[in-house]
């Protein structure tokens, strides 16, 4: 199985980096998780083609995560498209993702491949594909919102963090956070690979709380400018031993597991 962080920014744009997004694959599925606003050119700079999409999953409706896919679409559509691709949404979240699409004038009538919309509730386990699944967990990221909600009934504030496996290999992946505890909603899991945000909490309380995480490597992602400085200077601080755990991803990078 290989992991590919397509974007590694927060949600501040910068021109040195896309929006968070990774690509998950193995051999015979490729699902791309979140597609930001630039998902598009983000793919291109990566050398990944569209077609080689087999699926999309959104942990959340913020623009640094959603606000692509429309755009996503229309460039299938214009390439030419003619596999079915597989939409991974919170059961709550699949008439939003629906409507903007038809807003956006992106009727499903009109272009040439299936949108298969696989909706998944809170902890439940979800086959993607052969020897692909997730788990997906509420975190508290838009719990900050809910004063704001009471006034638009039909809101969903679901934001997920994300458990997968792969290939028998466990990649557990935070996307944005409200506070520390999120970090833990899978600590009962040891994996390969443990992929966290880095912009929700302050970065030595973040180190500090993924030290006792049980992961092989742990990445950052969706961090900024500001943010990257801070987590250099910590990690620089740390032993070797401990330091080797800790890996800054950046845009392209991609490993097998």
């Amino acid at each position: 199985m290989k992991i590919t962080f397509v974007g590694t920014s927060s949600g501040i744009t910068c021109l040195n980096q896309f929006h968070s997004s990774i690509l998950v694959s193995n051999q015979s599925y490729n699902l791309l998780v979140d597609a930001g606003d630039g998902i598009s050119r983000a793919l291109l700079s990566g050398n990944i083609g569209y077609d080689s999409i087999d699926g999309v999953i959104f942990t959340h409706l913020h623009p640094d995560h959603f606000s692509g896919f429309p755009g996503l679409i229309v460039q299938m559509k214009m390439t030419k498209r003619k596999k079915p691709l597989d939409i991974f949404i919170h059961k709550s979240l699949k008439n939003v993702v629906e409507d903007s699409l038809v807003r956006s004038y992106i009727f499903p009538e009109r272009i040439k491949f299936e949108l298969n919309y696989a909706t998944f509730k809170d902890e439940e386990h979800k086959v993607v594909a052969d020897n692909f699944s997730f788990i997906a967990k509420k975190n508290s990221h838009l719990d900050k919102l809910q004063k704001y909600s009471s006034d638009h009934n039909s809101i969903s504030l679901y934001s997920a963090s994300l458990n997968f496996e792969v290939e028998g290999k466990k990649i557990i992946y935070t996307s944005d956070v409200g506070f520390e505890e999120d970090i833990f909603l899978f600590q009962d899991e040891s994996s390969e690979v443990f992929i966290c945000e880095a912009n929700h909490i302050e970065p030595a309380k973040l180190i500090e709380a993924l030290r006792k995480i049980r992961a092989d490597k742990i990445f950052f992602t969706h961090y900024s400018e500001n943010d990257f400085n801070k987590l250099s200077e910590i990690l620089a601080t740390l032993v070797s031993s401990t330091k080797k755990k800790f890996i800054v991803a950046k845009d392209g990078l991609f490993f097998d597991i």
